[in-house]
């Protein structure tokens, strides 16, 4: 009988602890869920920023209040921009080219790691000083981005924009697999 008991004395702390380490987990969890929400919050809120022309209508911050003062930001065919006043000279630069953006929030898939680093894949429409475009409408063309963020302190602190630049469609002679 002494054996039984200390099998069932074993047994019983050894779910205790799982107990215990599941309620750790289960807390834990919900933690790191908590904080990808608010990180996908401030990459929502900066979008939302840019397609509203300056201020998001779902926080009120101001575009660049989005970013750290140090924040590095890549957009194809400028480069990087590092620390806010090159950020702001990258933004000045290729918002200037464009008259309006809308992106698909719906459609957004995003990747979260469980760290301060993850991205985001979407759609957009706009209109750009040379056309407007619409993803999907050519397949082959603009409106399809990936964007991969840092957030650090709750503001944007690494940026790199994947997207083709070529808004309009123009540069297609170059690519033999484009029938315009």
């Amino acid at each position: 009988m002494t054996d039984m008991h200390k099998t069932t004395r074993r047994q019983v702390l050894a779910g205790s602890a799982a107990v215990t380490l599941g309620a750790t987990v289960a807390q834990s969890a919900k933690a790191q869920d908590a904080d990808e929400e608010a990180r996908k919050a401030i990459a929502e809120s900066y979008l939302k920023a840019l397609d509203a022309g300056g201020v998001s209508p779902t926080t009120g911050l101001g575009l660049f209040d989005h970013f750290t003062e140090d924040a590095e930001v890549y957009f194809p065919k400028w480069g990087v921009a590092r620390g806010i006043e090159e950020v702001t000279q990258m933004f000045s630069d290729v918002g200037g080219t464009l008259r309006g953006i809308t992106h698909h929030y719906d459609g957004f898939t995003w990747y979260m790691t469980g760290t301060d680093r993850f991205a985001v894949e979407g759609t957009s429409e706009g209109t750009h000083r040379d056309g407007s475009w619409m993803a999907g409408e050519p397949d082959w063309g603009a409106g399809r981005f990936c964007d991969c963020f840092e957030v650090r302190d709750g503001r944007i602190a690494r940026l790199f924009i994947y997207l083709d630049p070529d808004y309009a469609g123009n540069d297609t002679d170059r690519y033999d697999w484009i029938n315009t």
